[in-house]
């Protein structure tokens, strides 16, 4: 049911409105009926009452219109609110960022210094999953074993969040990218989604868990698409305190991209990476916003509130009408 503009939820409550008024027709009958002769002392003390507990035009009014109010907003009115878009089908995009030793490198640079190679992913991967709008997108996190920091999800922000407070070495030395892809088919390879991503993101090769490859093809035949990114400088120069940097092996990498279908990438600078991350929007672009709807908004609170109100007058007006206490 609808009036100027107003829909009601439950407008069958209307049905309720009559009540008081049939109170009002049988009380007065049943109160004759029931009538007994009280003989009193001083009746004037008792008219004196009866006066006081009778109820003025004014406070009939108010009563009228408490329990209209309450009708009312008992009857659920909603108002349609403003158009909400939606995309047609969004992609599930898991995100496997390694945090192993090796990202506190400084090798590359933003604004002109020299920074770690995961300050610069953290800054270039936030405003990547900004831009996916519409796709559920899910952060993995890798270094020794592999493990899921944000589920799939719309709320974005949250993902940016994790990636942000993502700690280098957390999750140990090693580098096992096989277990970070095959973490990634287990949370995609049931959604109903039907494009299912996976970006990868690390500096080294694989030290640790299953084959890569052998993840990749558990990801080719469950239809996820893998794009690989390697980022940072190569080689085996020395770390330190008897630690070697490792190589990017950057040919499994690509043999792991082409299995799934997707690329490989190599990012060398903080330019490159963000490069990078525009291709990849661009070879799986976000849903094209074609369709919205108008969710209805409650209302009920503003009839409630005048019917609390109306209470709360008619209550001092009683009182500052001589009501007994």
């Amino acid at each position: 049911m609808e009036f100027a503009g107003i829909q009601f939820a439950w407008p069958w409550v209307a049905l309720l409105w009559p009540l008081p008024l049939l109170a009002l027709w049988v009380l007065p009958k049943y109160r004759a009926s029931s009538a007994r002769a009280l003989l009193v002392n001083n009746p004037g003390r008792w008219a004196s009452q009866d006066a006081a507990n009778s109820v003025t035009r004014l406070q009939q009014v108010m009563l009228l219109l408490m329990w209209t109010s309450l009708v009312v907003a008992t009857a659920r009115p909603q108002t349609i609110a403003e158009v909400i878009d939606l995309p047609d089908s969004g992609r599930d995009l898991m995100m496997a960022v390694d945090i192993s030793g090796s990202m506190r490198e400084e090798d590359l640079m933003i604004n002109n210094r020299p920074v770690t190679r995961m300050a610069v992913v953290k800054a270039v991967g936030e405003d990547f999953i900004a831009r996916r709008t519409g796709d559920r997108v899910g952060l993995i996190l890798f270094g020794s074993q592999a493990y899921v920091q944000t589920p799939l999800t719309e709320d974005h922000s949250t993902v940016q969040f994790f990636l942000r407070d993502a700690a280098i070495g957390l999750a140990g030395r090693s580098t096992a990218i096989g277990d970070a892809i095959g973490l990634a088919v287990k949370r995609l390879r049931d959604r109903e989604a039907e494009t299912r991503v996976l970006v990868l993101l690390t500096d080294g090769e694989n030290t640790a868990g299953v084959s890569p490859l052998e993840a990749a093809t558990v990801a080719a035949n469950n239809n996820v698409r893998i794009y690989t990114i390697g980022i940072g400088g190569t080689g085996g120069s020395s770390l330190g305190f008897g630690l070697r940097r490792q190589e990017l092996d950057e040919r499994s990498l690509r043999a792991v991209a082409n299995a799934t279908g997707g690329q490989y990438f190599r990012a060398r600078n903080a330019d490159e990476l963000e490069a990078i991350y525009a291709d990849i929007d661009a070879l799986e672009p976000t849903e094209e916003i074609n369709d919205g709807y108008r969710p209805w908004q409650e209302r009920f609170a503003w009839p409630l509130a005048l019917a609390m109100l109306l209470s709360t007058l008619f209550g001092v007006t009683r009182l500052t009408t001589g009501l007994p206490r």
